[in-house]
């Protein structure tokens, strides 16, 4: 039975040993993706549309 690393080096089975992208890449691309998607949220600051939207309970019409 192979090991769960060795089945996913599979889709990069096209590319030389030396440019397959190793775990720490990986990891390096989803800490980017969070700091990415932190500071957008700190740029664009939509707090009153989540609030408004997600948190308070909006009256129904009558």
């Amino acid at each position: 039975m192979t090991s769960p690393a060795a089945a996913g080096n599979g889709l990069f089975k096209f590319l030389r040993p030396k440019l397959r992208p190793q775990s720490t890449d990986i990891q390096a691309a989803a800490g980017w993706g969070v700091a990415a998607v932190t500071g957008a949220l700190w740029v664009i600051q939509p707090w009153d549309f989540l609030r408004k939207t997600f948190i308070e309970k909006q009256e129904e019409e009558k």
